[in-house]
């Protein structure tokens, strides 16, 4: 399913989920003009179809004692396909790393870290990733607030 694919109900749909995923399939039909059935029937078409990947939780982290959101960028020795892989599936391994993308320019990869305190993220940088075999460079900034927070996806 291409976006060519998606009609008016469809947007409707994903821009109230991505507002409140955990609404019920009566609320949503309600906010976008359909009946519960065929509203059921869109949703479960679009997340067959992968448009819709799945729910989750946003989690306040400085509530729950996590503290510190920053950014890595991180260049790697060799941007060989298998090199590029394998720093991909280390990303996976650690906890810290909430999101990661490969990125152009300067650096390689792109990774948002969460951590407790200011203490755990140093020992994460020094002794995981500027200590990993194929890291070349990693270039760090801390975040003061964020001042944005909306689903990924303008519709």
């Amino acid at each position: 399913m291409f976006r060519a694919d998606l009609d008016a109900i469809d947007i409707k749909i994903l821009r109230e989920l991505q507002r409140d995923g955990r609404m019920t399939n009566v609320d949503l039909s309600a906010r976008v003009g359909i009946s519960a059935p065929p509203c059921l029937r869109r949703v479960r078409r679009l997340e067959e179809a992968g448009i819709i990947e799945g729910y989750t939780a946003l989690l306040n982290g400085g509530s729950l004692g996590m503290d510190i959101v920053a950014f890595c960028l991180v260049g790697l020795k060799h941007q060989s396909e298998s090199e590029l892989r394998a720093f991909e599936a280390s990303t996976g391994g650690w906890p810290l790393v909430r999101q990661a993308w490969m990125v152009s320019g300067d650096s390689d990869f792109l990774l948002q870290c969460v951590a407790k305190n200011l203490s755990v993220f140093q020992t994460f940088v020094i002794d995981v990733l500027a200590a990993h075999e194929q890291v070349d460079t990693v270039r760090t900034m801390l975040t003061i607030r964020q001042v944005k927070k909306v689903g990924l996806i303008e519709l």
